[in-house]
């Protein structure tokens, strides 16, 4: 299966010619072309996220806003309908009170959340979990104890149902940062140690730069993620910089892994 997380980059006139009603096309027709069974978007608006689905006619999404309902940012989830069908589904915020909306703690300067589902393939190859989210900017605490959330979340839901899982999405975190390195299990974080693989273990060369402000950056670093549990196969990732239609669909590159669900765990 194909996997994709994409941050849309939220619809504001400050972006001038590169507002999302000049991209929205562009990030559809990219979606479509690699046909991810699964696509996790960050920075996406009800109305952003509206408009995909109407060019996407085979996806469906599932997700809120950090504010709560259809407010501000979701870190939705998109996919194939025919292919698989949500089993059970939550979002939580980041933050020492996760089932209440719009809350924040440590360092971080907005509202973060995590969204997540558990698919069933309709053709009865098994299930799997998807976590989905956008961490902090500003707050390096907030990154840390973000991704210890989301870890600890996983692990509960690995120790009842033994699923493989897939965590993704936008981490504002360079590969050497205790977020990344304690999610790849190089770093203990309160008395936690992971057993991640990180997906671009699978791609060829120098990852480079995934956010690139519109600028078409490629030296650098990333800053969005796929990670995957052990049984999971990733036979390959790319980070996909082409424009369309002479223009960059954000000022993301959207990051694709092919990866094998493997049975036996």
């Amino acid at each position: 299966m194909t996997l994709m997380t994409f941050n849309l980059r939220y619809n504001t006139p400050n972006d001038g010619d590169n507002i999302w009603t000049n991209r929205r096309d562009g990030a559809a027709q990219l979606i479509q072309e690699h046909a991810p069974l699964v696509v996790g978007t960050q920075e996406g608006y009800h109305v952003m996220l509206t408009d995909l689905q109407e060019r996407l006619e085979a996806y469906s999404w599932i997700g809120q806003g950090r504010m709560g309902g259809l407010e501000n940012e979701h870190c939705a989830i998109f996919y194939r309908h025919a292919e698989l069908v949500v089993v059970d589904q939550g979002q939580f915020w980041l933050s020492e009170t996760p089932q209440e909306p719009a809350t924040k703690s440590w360092d971080s300067n907005l509202p973060r959340i995590c969204t997540w589902a558990r698919f069933a393939c309709r053709e009865g190859r098994g299930e799997f979990f998807v976590y989905n989210t956008h961490l902090d900017h500003i707050g390096q605490q907030a990154r840390e104890y973000g991704a210890m959330m989301i870890w600890d979340l996983l692990n509960r839901h690995r120790s009842e149902f033994n699923l493989p899982a897939i965590v993704m999405g936008d981490l504002n975190s360079r590969p050497d940062e205790n977020p990344i390195r304690f999610l790849r299990g190089e770093i203990e974080a309160a008395g936690r140690k992971t057993w991640l693989k990180d997906a671009y273990t699978a791609l060829s060369g120098p990852i480079g730069y995934t956010a690139h402000e519109f600028k078409g950056l490629v030296d650098g670093e990333p800053i969005d993620y796929i990670f995957v549990t052990p049984e999971v196969d990733v036979l390959e990732t790319v980070v996909e910089r082409r424009m369309i239609a002479g223009r960059y669909p954000s000022d993301h590159y959207p990051v694709i892994s092919k990866i094998q669900l493997n049975e036996e765990r």
